[in-house]
């Protein structure tokens, strides 16, 4: 019987937002639950894919802030590691289009510290899938025991990843040179145009796909913000446009979008291995309800995803 679970392994992150000041010598922020992988983990429980996340959950109050969230939106947490480091820290700037940048505040943080005892492959259970990147693929020294859990589990398990570049924290060189060994790991692997220019700058992205190809990347998907995404399977390339939306700011939009096309080929029973069913044509469906996912990200405040009912018959906001 095939899984009826989803996982997705990686970090939380407190996500503050200045929101003014109460006098000349302070500054006033609004905390919110954050942190890619756990922005996925959230969309994917909201869409109705049952969803597992693994990450190591500081005891401290932003700790308790990332339970209360997850378990809200039904994720499971019993993959969870009770953790007695701090939890991590992003400061977030607004440009006028919503866009966000960090700030990070993650030495000797929580999401870091996996060793090899804790990441064993009893804590992804019989999940169709495994879902990771971000800061967790590439933060040492727990980076290196993921890889490890992937190659472990992708005998049975599809395995996604979007390496979500975070330049203020990490060289991109350091992604460049992991992306074939990552690409040899994945069945499908999803970034934006952003991430893909700090890899590759330069470098035409139908080139980039065929390379990732070759590595062992089945499914490549990178999404363009307005433009929509581009999704290559085996080569075979086809667009998806954005919906128009009202953007009230970007955050977890991309995370959104993961969860949206790995929930659509989910319920078309195409996770559990290789991909070995998937059709360019299904790919490409899959994409367009992801974009749909994305878009009413962006039409609220802050990583605050869509639940399955908000997508039913709802047309988005125009811009």
């Amino acid at each position: 019987m095939p899984s009826t679970q989803v996982a997705v392994l990686g970090e939380c992150v407190a996500d503050a937002f200045t929101i003014g000041s109460a006098g000349p010598n302070e500054l006033t922020l609004r905390v919110l639950p954050g942190g890619g992988p756990a922005n996925t983990a959230v969309a994917l429980a909201r869409l109705g894919t049952p969803t597992r996340f693994l990450a190591r959950i500081s005891r401290d109050s932003f700790g308790s802030m990332f339970r209360a969230h997850l378990e809200a939106s039904g994720v499971d947490l019993s993959g969870c590691v009770s953790a007695g480091e701090p939890s991590t820290l992003a400061v977030a700037t607004l440009d006028a289009a919503g866009q966000a940048g960090y700030s990070f505040h993650a030495e000797g943080s929580a999401d870091w510290q996996w060793s090899a005892q804790e990441l064993d492959t009893g804590r992804v259970g019989e999940a169709a899938c495994l879902h990771t990147g971000s800061l967790a693929l590439v933060r040492a020294p727990g980076a290196g025991h993921v890889e490890e859990l992937l190659e472990r589990v992708r005998e049975r398990t599809t395995v996604s990843i979007d390496p979500n570049v975070r330049a203020a924290l990490v060289p991109p060189a350091v992604y460049r040179t992991r992306m074939h060994r990552w690409c040899a790991l994945a069945d499908i692997v999803k970034l934006s145009d952003d991430d893909l220019g700090q890899i590759h700058p330069g470098e035409p992205v139908e080139q980039v796909c065929e390379s990732w190809h070759a590595a062992g990347a089945r499914l490549v998907v990178v999404t363009r913000g307005p433009q929509g995404a581009l999704v290559s399977l085996d080569g075979q390339a086809a667009t998806v446009p954005a919906p128009a939306a009202k953007v009230v700011d970007t955050v977890g939009a991309g995370d959104s979008f993961t969860a949206g096309l790995l929930h659509r080929l989910h319920a078309q029973g195409l996770l559990g291995g290789r991909l070995d069913g998937l059709t360019l044509a299904q790919a490409t469906e899959a994409a367009a309800f992801a974009a749909r996912v994305a878009a009413l990200t962006c039409s609220v405040a802050g990583a605050n995803p869509p639940w399955a009912a908000d997508l039913a018959g709802q047309t988005l906001p125009m811009s």
